[in-house]
């Protein structure tokens, strides 16, 4: 993730860099207390992923099961793909890394991440399919889930109250018919959607059972000429068709809950933080704050959402191998990925830990979306698609403009297999 999470509105905690002091750092000695007695176990985490309390307690857990200490790094998202390649590929590698879940099959097709096999049979039967998938290349588990985000529809509810809205919407015809009706009897735009929310776009894609891609030989090539990548564009498109956000810009040019703060328009989709941004902007605006899951076509699921977080990883150059898997086990037990979750909002990789997330109304929002959610594809290739200027944002604003979905997708296919063969 890019941006800070969000625990309600404002976000929770600060990262802090925590340094133990310990004795000797070389190879591990046999494994149990006695053998990792005086060692320090490094540890980078981003910025905003780690709260105080929560490395405190760690820690203290950590060296009385082990009897050696954690030091913390802090990381910031600026530029770390390549600080993380440059780290695994050296012969002193951090020990465990977060690495963005979309991320992690790159890392581990370059051989810089432990198998981590036998861990997931010990610990991962409750981890949540949909979230990880992300820490599985070529069959084998290369990381573990940690934790995951994912859009919500942030609404206004003075708005929805002006056109005579009592209940937020089940379904995606119900949602369309409450955005017609608040066109229909407020002065307020219905909806900021700005053509190119790509990762909306993604989500809309994934509820379609689309792939982006398709492996036509020994290489993946576009897949955007799929019917159901068109009819997820479709659906976009009808979202589109209440707002009057620029078709050629995503959400961040203007930042859109900045555009929301106004106080004249009935919702977005975005993230939790995207609120706090909302309330830095106009002050007023918190009290009418609400959050709903994105409807889906039918009430008994929500619409799929492109989950964004982040996994633990640890260096395959690591010489402390089992002290790391005894760190990934104290950090994913129940107790601290539940107090994860409670302090920084964000959703754990066990949907029986997400009872931790009563009383905050974003995350409860965002918690639904955790089974029928997914990502972009899991090849390393992916990464490059995604560099600006993304070729399915030009799609999206192709579409959105007038051309057919088959039209706009002809236009970028080249672009998109040149850039999928770059890694090849």
């Amino acid at each position: 993730m890019k941006r800070k999470l969000a625990a309600a509105i404002v976000i929770a905690g600060m990262m802090v860099s925590v340094s133990a002091c310990g004795g000797d750092d070389g190879d591990e000695g046999a494994a149990g207390p006695d053998g990792f007695k005086g060692q320090t176990l490094t540890v980078w985490a981003m910025d905003g992923s780690t709260p105080d309390q929560w490395v405190e307690d760690v820690s203290a857990a950590f060296e009385k099961k082990t009897g050696a200490k954690v030091k913390f790094e802090t990381q910031k998202w600026d530029g770390i793909q390549q600080k993380i390649t440059t780290a695994l590929s050296e012969s002193t590698p951090p020990d465990v890394i977060e690495v963005g879940n979309t991320q992690t099959p790159a890392y581990a097709a370059t051989g810089g991440l432990a198998e981590l096999d036998d861990l997931k049979k010990e610990i991962g039967a409750d981890w949540t399919p949909s979230v990880s998938q992300s820490s599985v290349y070529d069959g084998k588990q290369y990381a573990a889930p940690w934790y995951f985000t994912s859009r919500v529809v942030i609404y206004n509810k003075k708005v929805w109250a002006e056109a005579g809205i009592k209940d937020v919407p089940k379904t995606r015809d119900e949602f369309f018919k409450d955005l017609e009706t608040i066109d229909k009897k407020t002065d307020a735009e219905p909806i900021y959607l700005p053509g190119q929310n790509w990762y909306f776009f993604d989500g809309l894609t994934i509820g379609q059972g689309a792939d982006l891609v398709k492996k036509e030989g020994d290489k993946y090539v576009s897949n955007l000429d799929d019917p159901k990548v068109a009819k997820a564009m479709e659906i976009y498109k009808k979202y589109a068709s209440y707002s009057q956000a620029p078709k050629d810009k995503d959400e961040a040019t203007p930042q859109q809950a900045e555009v929301f703060a106004n106080g004249k328009t009935g919702a977005f989709i975005g993230m939790g933080w995207e609120a706090a941004t909302a309330v830095n902007a106009n002050k007023a605006i918190e009290k009418d704050l609400g959050y709903f899951p994105i409807p889906g076509e039918t009430a008994d699921k929500p619409e799929s959402v492109f989950l964004g977080g982040s996994n633990l990883a640890v260096a395959a150059g690591s010489k402390k191998q089992a002290l790391a898997k005894e760190f990934l086990r104290i950090a994913l037990s129940d107790q601290y990925e539940g107090q994860l979750a409670k302090l920084n909002g964000v959703i754990p990789n066990k949907k029986a830990l997400e009872s931790n997330l009563k009383g905050n109304p974003v995350a409860e929002a965002i918690a639904p979306g955790a089974s029928v959610g997914g990502t972009t594809p899991l090849i390393p290739e992916w990464g490059a698609v995604e560099n600006n200027p993304n070729p399915i944002k030009s799609y999206m604003t192709s579409v959105l403009n007038g051309k057919s979905p088959a039209q706009a997708a002809q236009q970028v296919e080249d672009e998109i297999n040149k850039r999928l063969a770059q890694q090849n």
